[in-house]
């Protein structure tokens, strides 16, 4: 059974973000806006993924 994956995409930049937010992004993967990576659906990366999800769009695949 493969595992569920998200793809997600950085819309806005990290400038101005406090160290946790930017962390969170760079843990994702995500480099520079309009970057897209795809990553396991797993309960940490969600986490991630809700706690800047103002700057992400997220697709499910």
């Amino acid at each position: 059974m493969a595992d569920k994956k998200l793809k997600v995409t950085l819309l806005k930049s990290t400038n101005g973000r406090i160290a946790s937010q930017k962390a969170c992004v760079r843990g994702l993967g995500l480099r520079r806006i309009r970057h897209s990576v795809e990553v396991i659906d797993t309960p940490e990366n969600r986490g991630m993924i809700n706690k800047v999800y103002d700057m992400l769009a997220v697709e499910e695949i």
